[in-house]
């Protein structure tokens, strides 16, 4: 392996170093030692909520902030909450390609096995993680339209391009928490304060707990007044998911010096993913940087378009992407990149949750132009992709004359399976072993005996109707 061996000259170096200061680690393997090589070069260690200040799901803030996120109350029609979409023992989403969010045939199985009606998805987009949410500095939802300003303020779909939002709140998880309530096929539904404002909606939901009056005393133990507003809605589910800190990885203890952490095929795949393609590499931290594993920019990679969209391109179903934020038509066809913790426990992939296993995503990756032609929008369940073919060749088209987009049509990177297997192996270390557990993530889902204030509590079960 070609990007080992140039690795392995600098972590000597590095080993060599740490000797003359007195200190005598142990190296390892030829394998850690480049490996550790690349951790330095890339400036890595281990967990990216090091130095900051996130609240514990202990806290009264964030008790009351689990409550809201799993009632029904917050939906206009009592059908759908936060946690439809987001559910703990779901990788903190909801494990379905593209969300279904109002409507549903039964409103509490969450999950594969949700369906609607009208036998499609709802949700345009895949549901993000709510995991780690915490650690966003720049931009929240796949195209950032929650987003810190650089002079500045935040931000958001109340507000113009690049205007700050003066109602967002204090963080980008407060101003995130204000908007799937609004969105029709997420859980506003489509007859609740018809045609009203986003604001006109946020006060009926506020006056709906307020008038139930059991709210009162949950709302004075977080804040030290009953006082009902939507500002302490959002700022009590932002406590909530702050509190969803999960880098307690196999990779950060590594980082951290515990050789034995992973074994020999992930160490292989760091070197892969921290590898340029230059060096043999598969480029994976160009935008997968850092602790955090994103760089919060935003890229193509000729991510299949299957579902309903956006209302974007010539027949409406396809999704533009950041461009729909920005006007900028050169962002046409880029989302944000994902951060990669607990990657293994947040399927399925990319913005229309259109891979359902990590080493399809990577050989997308590996060969973005070879992988979209070979494409079959059949192997996505329920969504609609009648329109795939259309849409993507409006993709290619685009991409071919588009400076941003050539990333995803250059020559593809030549790995073995070995290597792709490798890859899998390392992105199964970024995951931390709490999200796997349902009894360790049981602070974070809501218990029917003490968080359902007014009987509207979602207490979900899975396709076997087994409690979630």
């Amino acid at each position: 392996m070609r990007v080992m061996m140039t690795w392995l000259v600098l972590g000597m170096g590095v080993i060599w170093l740490g000797a003359c200061n007195g200190s005598t680690p142990d190296p390892g393997s030829e394998t850690d030692i480049a490996l550790r090589g690349l951790i330095q070069k890339h400036g890595l260690r281990g967990d990216p909520a090091l130095g900051r200040e996130l609240p514990s799901i202990d806290e009264p803030p964030a008790q009351l902030g689990r409550k809201l996120f799993f009632s029904k109350s917050l939906g206009g029609d009592r059908d759908s909450a936060c946690v439809t979409c987001h559910h703990p023992a779901l990788g903190g989403g909801d494990g379905l390609p593209m969300s279904i969010g109002v409507g549903a045939d039964d409103p509490d199985l969450l999950g594969p096995g949700r369906t609607h009606p009208d036998g499609d998805l709802t949700v345009p987009r895949n549901a993000p993680t709510t995991f780690n949410i915490a650690l966003w500095e720049k931009g929240l939802f796949w195209d950032s339209r929650v987003e810190n300003l650089d002079d500045g303020g935040t931000r958001t779909p109340d507000s113009d391009f690049g205007t700050p939002d003066p109602d967002s709140g204090a963080s980008l998880s407060e101003a995130q928490a204000r908007f799937p309530v609004t969105s029709a096929d997420e859980m506003r539904g489509f007859e609740f304060v018809l045609d009203g404002t986003n604001a006109e909606l946020r006060t009926a939901l506020e006056q709906r707990l307020a008038e139930d009056g059991r709210w009162d005393a949950e709302f004075e133990a977080a804040f030290g007044s009953s006082e009902i507003t939507y500002p302490r809605i959002a700022e009590a589910i932002a406590a909530y998911e702050d509190s969803q800190v999960f880098t307690d990885t196999p990779w950060r203890a590594y980082v951290e010096g515990n050789h034995d952490a992973i074994g020999e095929p992930a160490k292989r795949g760091g070197i892969l993913f921290l590898g340029t393609r230059e060096d043999g590499g598969a480029d994976c931290a160009s935008c997968h940087s850092g602790d955090f594993f994103t760089d919060e920019d935003f890229h193509s990679i000729c991510a299949p378009q299957v579902g309903r969209g956006k209302g974007d391109g010539f027949l409406g179903t396809n999704d533009h992407g950041r461009a729909r934020e920005n006007d900028d038509r050169n962002y046409r066809f880029s989302f944000r990149t994902p951060s990669l913790l607990n990657v293994s426990a947040t399927g399925p992939y990319l913005h229309a949750g259109t891979y359902d296993n990590l080493a399809d995503v990577v050989r997308h990756h590996l060969d973005p132009l070879g992988a979209i032609n070979s494409f079959d929008p059949s192997t996505v369940a329920f969504a609609a992709s009648e329109d795939f073919d259309r849409n993507t060749q409006e993709m290619l088209d685009f991409l071919e004359v588009s400076g941003r987009g050539i990333e995803s049509l250059r020559a593809p990177i030549e790995l073995t399976d070995q290597d792709v297997e490798d890859l899998v192996a390392f992105l199964e270390t970024l995951t931390d072993a709490c999200v796997l557990d349902r009894e360790c993530l049981s602070p974070w889902i809501a218990d029917p005996a003490t968080d359902d204030v007014d009987g509207h509590l979602l207490v979900a079960i899975d396709r076997d109707r087994n409690p979630l």
